[in-house]
C-alpha cells in the first residue's frame, strides 16, 4: 500500500521553523520520524508528500486512486491502524472536524472517536515525546532479542532496555524503572554517563563522558551530546557536546551548541510560556510551565550562550555573546544580545559545507535551493538592514 501524506492549509506554517527544511512527516517525535512510524505499522509501505512546492524536489508527491491518505500531523497508534486499515476505497475518517485518512475519492465520512494525537506546534513534540518513545520501543522490539551489555562496569536497572548491533557502553548508568531505554545501531555512551528513561539513541549517536540525560529525551542519529539534558530532542548530525542545561527544547539537523550553553525552561513566575507563533506572527500561550528552545536546521551558538524561556532560533543563525538574546531570531541572524546582523548565503553554505564535510556528507544543489528560498522567504524578519 502506498502513503500519500497531507499537510492541511496553515499546518506546516505552525510547525517553523522545523518545516522550513522538510514536510511535516520528516519530523522526528520519539525514536522514529511520523512517516517511519506510519510505514512500519503498515507494512513497510512506500510513502509520498504534499507539501511546500520548494521542498518538493527533495520530498516527492506521488498520489494514485488506492493511494492512502493520511493527516501528516497524525500520531499512529493501535485503534487508528485497525480503523484505517478497515477503510473501504472510497472512504475517509474524520474525528469531529479533523481530517484524519482517506482512502481513494473519499466520498463517504466515518467518525473515529478514539484517540488521536497531532503535532501541530513544535513543543508539542517534546510534549509527546515520551509516550512516542514507549510506542516506538514496542514496536521495533517486539519478537527481538536485545544485544547484551559486555561491559561489567554498566549498571542497569529495570528491564526496558534494549541494545541494537555494535552498541557500546563503558562505566555507564542505565535506568529504565521509570522508562524504557533504546540504543541504536553503532551507538556509544562513554565512560560516567547517566540515562533514566524514556531515552533514545540514534545510530552511531555518542552519549558523551559524564553527560547526565533525565530522561523523555530523544538523541538523533550520528548526534553527539553531554551535559545535563531533559525531556528534549535532537534531530540528526547536531551536537551538544560539553557541559549546560537544555531542557524541554528541539534541536534541528546539523546544530551546535557551544560549551556551557544553557537555556530557561520554566519562568520565574511559574506562569504558562508563550512562543512565537510564526502562523498568526505573535506569541501563543503554549498550556506549558515547562518550554525551552526551539531551534531550526544549520543554526549555531558560542560559549556561555544563554536562551530564555520560550526562544525560537530559525534556519542557519549564529549567535554569540553574553546575556539573554530575544525570544525569536529570525532565519540566517548573526549575534546576539547586543542586536543582529544579516547573515549572508554565500558565507552560510561556506559553514554549512565545511561542518557536513565532517561528517562526510555533501551540501547539494538541492540543498541550497532550499536554504536559497528560506533566506529570500524570512527576509522581511530581519529588520535590522545591516550585512554580515
Amino acid at each position: 500500500m502506498h502513503i500519500h501524506f497531507v499537510e492541511s492549509s496553515g499546518a506546516w506554517q505552525k510547525l517553523l521553523p522545523l518545516t522550513y527544511t522538510r514536510p511535516i512527516t520528516d519530523l522526528r517525535v520519539g525514536i522514529l520520524t511520523i512517516s517511519e512510524k506510519w510505514g512500519k505499522r503498515l507494512g513497510g509501505s512506500s510513502v509520498s508528500f504534499k507539501t511546500e512546492g520548494y521542498l518538493q524536489n527533495l520530498f516527492p508527491s506521488e498520489k494514485s486512486n488506492e493511494s492512502l491518505s493520511i493527516n501528516a500531523n497524525l500520531l499512529p497508534n493501535q485503534d487508528l491502524i485497525k480503523t484505517i486499515q478497515n477503510l473501504k476505497t472510497n472512504q475517509e475518517l474524520w474525528n469531529a472536524e479533523t481530517f484524519l485518512a482517506s482512502k481513494g475519492d473519499a466520498l463517504e465520512k466515518i467518525e473515529f472517536s478514539g484517540e488521536v494525537n497531532l503535532i501541530e506546534y513544535p513543543w508539542d513534540i517534546f510534549r509527546l515525546n515520551k509516550q512516542e518513545i514507549e510506542a516506538d520501543y514496542d514496536l521495533l522490539t517486539e519478537g527481538r532479542t536485545s544485544q547484551p551489555i559486555t561491559d561489567q562496569h554498566t549498571k542497569t536497572y529495570g528491564n526496558r532496555i534494549f541494545l541494537e548491533e555494535g552498541v557500546q557502553t563503558k562505566a555507564a548508568i542505565l535506568n529504565s524503572e521509570e522508562g524504557a531505554i533504546y540504543l541504536g545501531k553503532n551507538s556509544r555512551v562513554h565512560e560516567g554517563a547517566i540515562i533514566r528513561g524514556s531515552f533514545a539513541l540514534g545510530e552511531e549517536a555518542h552519549v558523551n563522558l559524564g553527560a547526565k540525560i533525565k530522561g523523555d529525551t530523544t538523541v538523533g542519529p550520528f548526534c553527539k551530546v553531554g551535559g545535563e539534558v531533559s525531556n528534549s530532542v535532537f534531530y540528526a548530525h547536531s551536537s551538544k557536546g560539553h557541559d549546560g542545561f537544555l531542557g524541554n527544547s528541539v534541536i534541528g539537523e546539523w546544530c551546535n551548541l557551544g560549551a556551557d550553553t544553557n537555556n530557561s525552561n520554566l519562568k520565574n513566575n511559574y506562569a504558562n510560556v508563550k512562543m512565537w507563533d510564526f502562523e498568526s506572527e505573535g506569541f501563543k500561550d503554549t498550556g506549558l510551565q515547562f518550554c525551552g528552545l526551539i531551534m531550526g536546521d544549520h543554526s549555531k551558538c558560542g560559549i556561555n550562550t544563554m536562551f530564555n524561556t520560550g526562544t525560537t532560533v530559525g534556519v542557519s543563525a549564529n549567535i554569540y555573546g553574553t546575556g539573554f538574546s530575544r525570544t525569536i531570531i529570525p532565519s540566517f541572524a548573526w549575534g546576539g544580545a547586543n542586536g543582529f546582523n544579516t547573515y549572508l548565503m554565500k558565507k552560510a553554505f561556506e559553514t554549512a559545507e565545511l561542518v557536513m564535510q565532517r561528517r562526510n556528507k555533501s551540501l547539494t544543489e538541492e540543498d541550497k535551493e532550499v536554504l536559497t528560498h528560506i533566506f529570500e522567504k524570512t527576509s522581511q524578519q530581519r529588520v535590522w538592514g545591516a550585512n554580515k
